[in-house]
């Protein structure tokens, strides 16, 4: 069987995977979950999938989760970060589902490429700020960097798992729905609630990601992504907006011929393709029927009203840790809006302050990379105390 690490195990991609698991008894074993800080929910999935280490980053979750375990006699250890690095490295880990949210995540996709494992990527913020860096350590270790996001999982597919792209794609095109304000008068932009801004059309996702779709900075962030999994220029990458969210991606041919990837909206597809790669294992979603939907429509984004993705588009042509910078304030700025510290359109005014003032370093390494991550995080907050005060 294959031996399963799941970080982000809470969290809706970690719940996802577990379905998936689910529905194809005998294949694989979960040996770890990670999360940070849902003790309850953690416990139930230890009860059902008895894996043997479990991390919560949260030391007061973490200490309730151990007194739950032990009510139950259950043999399963709760690790501290140290060992949890070391099991997600070591041999009782075959294939790590990185789904924990933001640049937190980057430490154990990190970990997990110099040990050359199977990476399952959900987490898009650790390309984002570190595809070139990932790219070379995983060349190095041997490591599959493999897509689960919904549009680059359907880019893999329609590519047929081909690595080398760059004769013959002529483009890939991400789509996305447009979120919660894609009719929205962008006169009204300045009144956009917080609680307007995490109900999706489409999907159901946590309110980080949930945001960037409403500001459309995920869009931004899957066309730094594609350029690292794909090594494709950036120029040959496009957004269209597709409202149903049926069509998840294309990839047109050096010939002119287009081929797109469909199905309903739902992560399991995207999941289940990953885990069962080369072959096809059941995701229990539902089967498209098209004649039920009756249209696709399809549009090019509002650059003046979701300027985000202007700005990643600039952050990747910058190279360098302009990326990183743009991460760090956008994680920022997404979550003062959530706490309501500032306004929606104050978010994509934020991060063009941080672009425009750090100095865009070279990346050599890790450090490189946390060090400009910190640098953003303190522009963007000072920023923040100077626009409302």
């Amino acid at each position: 069987m294959k031996k399963i690490a799941i970080l982000g195990s809470t969290g809706s991609i970690g719940v996802s995977t577990l379905k998936v698991i689910e529905a194809n008894p005998g294949v694989f074993s979960v040996n770890l979950l990670a999360a940070e800080s849902n003790a309850n929910l953690i416990f139930e999935q230890c009860q059902k999938f008895n894996p043997r280490y479990i991390y919560l980053k949260q030391d007061s979750s973490a200490k309730e989760l151990k007194d739950k375990l032990s009510s139950k006699k259950l043999n399963t250890s709760v690790v501290d970060e140290d060992d949890f690095l070391k099991i997600t490295s070591g041999s009782e880990v075959d294939i790590v589902v990185a789904g924990i949210v933001g640049v937190a995540g980057l430490k154990s996709v990190h970990a997990a490429v110099l040990a050359g494992k199977r990476i399952l990527l959900a987490n898009k913020e650790s390309y984002v700020v570190a595809g070139e860096l990932l790219n070379k350590l995983a060349d190095l270790n041997k490591a599959n960097i493999f897509p689960i996001d919904s549009e680059h999982s359907a880019i893999h597919q329609c590519l047929a798992g081909k690595k080398d792209t760059k004769d013959d794609v002529k483009r890939l095109v991400l789509t996305g729905s447009g979120g919660p304000f894609l009719d929205r008068n962008i006169k009204d932009f300045a009144y956009i609630t917080p609680e307007e801004a995490v109900k999706h059309p489409v999907w159901s996702m946590g309110k980080k990601i949930s945001v960037d779709s409403a500001t459309m900075m995920n869009k931004g962030l899957e066309v730094i992504e594609a350029k690292w999994l794909f090594k494709l220029d950036p120029e040959k990458i496009e957004i269209l907006i597709h409202p149903e969210g049926i069509v998840h991606s294309l990839v047109e041919f050096q010939d002119a011929s287009v081929i797109a990837q469909m199905s309903v909206p739902d992560m399991k597809i995207p999941i289940a393709y990953g885990l069962g790669f080369p072959e096809r294992i059941k995701s229990t979603s539902n089967s498209l029927r098209l004649e039920e939907i009756g249209q696709l429509n399809f549009s090019r984004p509002d650059l003046k009203k979701f300027p985000s993705i202007k700005i990643a588009r600039e952050a990747l042509i910058s190279g360098g840790t302009a990326s990183t910078l743009l991460n760090a304030a956008n994680e920022e700025a997404v979550g003062a809006f959530l706490n309501k510290k500032i306004s929606f359109i104050q978010i994509p005014e934020i991060i063009s302050f941080v672009m425009d003032t750090i100095p865009i370093k070279t990346v050599k390494e890790l450090g490189s990379i946390l060090e400009a991550d910190a640098l953003g995080r303190e522009s963007a907050i000072n920023r923040m105390h100077q626009v409302n005060n």
